[in-house]
């Protein structure tokens, strides 16, 4: 028996619904161990603010016509957003059914002819598919590069053995904007000429973007080096008719060792077949960017 005789076969967490049936009286529910996540569940665990677990929590009672869209979505399908974007969980319905509400939710409801709803191959809930989820983000992301970043990681076809499989299209993507009236259709109709099937980071895509937008040709995305017929590196972004790539350094770059020497490893190779390599750092991406184009400028030149 679990702590305080709560039935072996509840889950963590349940619903009172599934308590009641299972024998446990109102008394045990209303015990100061169990912590409440929403309306009508319990759990034995401390809420800790994990995607994961707030959405297994919402789902063990919730009605099987709503599913969860928006951001909520997006986070779910490994869409990167700006940090500012999470918050509560974003729910929805199709119309007519009334939106969702409640403590930790925003309910929306739906035209039914603007929503796709798929099973989440992870997590197991209804979830919006990910072209309908892009097209959701018109309204909650107002600058356009995120949300090329996020068709990006929508879009991202397989480079790698191990790499999964893109989780739609751009046409995808194209027919979801155009299935109604969208929140920021100018901005996700903006957006789409923008995305490329090769960006692997939300950095990367910003990076591009910034690029392009200062005046310079469209830079070759996770361009493959290769020089005497060996493949030397792959490359954030290249001009590679100037042997001249730009390679974005997050963080784990300077906090891991084995990354770091691969890093420097990799450099010493591309610079000893001619490449000049700029080395990008957040600042330069989400900050000011002009240094970075008066040295990528230079390097062209």
């Amino acid at each position: 028996m679990r702590a305080r005789s709560l039935p072996d076969g509840l889950g963590e967490p349940f619903s009172v619904a599934q308590a009641r049936a299972a024998g446990v009286n109102r008394s045990r529910l209303r015990a100061a161990d169990l912590t409440r996540p929403f309306h009508g569940v319990r759990s034995t665990a401390v809420p800790d603010g994990d995607l994961a677990q707030m959405v297994a929590a919402y789902a063990c009672a919730m009605s099987p016509h709503v599913f969860f869209s928006h951001v909520t979505a997006a986070e779910l399908w490994g869409m990167p957003l700006p940090s500012s974007a999470g918050g509560p969980l974003h729910v929805s319905v199709r119309a007519p059914h009334r939106a969702p509400a409640g403590a930790g939710v925003v309910g929306h409801a739906v035209h039914p002819s603007m929503v796709g709803v798929v099973r989440h191959p992870l997590f197991g809930v209804p979830v919006t598919s990910p072209a309908t989820t892009w097209a959701m983000l018109g309204g909650a992301l107002g600058n356009v590069r995120d949300l090329v970043a996020t068709a990006d990681a929508a879009v991202r076809e397989p480079m790698h053995p191990a790499d999964p499989p893109a989780l739609t299209t751009r046409t995808q993507l194209a027919r979801a904007v155009a299935a109604g009236r969208r929140v920021g259709a100018a901005r996700l109709r903006e957006a789409l000429p923008r995305v490329s099937v090769r960006s692997r980071s939300r950095p990367e895509t910003w990076l591009r973007l910034i690029v392009v937008d200062a005046g310079f040709p469209p830079p070759a995305v996770n361009h493959d080096v290769v020089a005497r017929g060996m493949w030397l590196a792959q490359v954030d972004l290249a001009y590679p008719a100037r042997r001249v790539a730009l390679e974005y350094e997050g963080e784990h770059h300077l906090t891991d060792p084995a990354q770091w020497a691969a890093d420097l490893a990799r450099y010493d190779r591309l610079v000893e077949a001619g490449w000049r390599v700029l080395r990008v750092t957040k600042g330069d991406v989400f900050g000011d960017p002009r240094d970075l184009l008066a040295r990528l400028g230079r390097a062209l030149a």
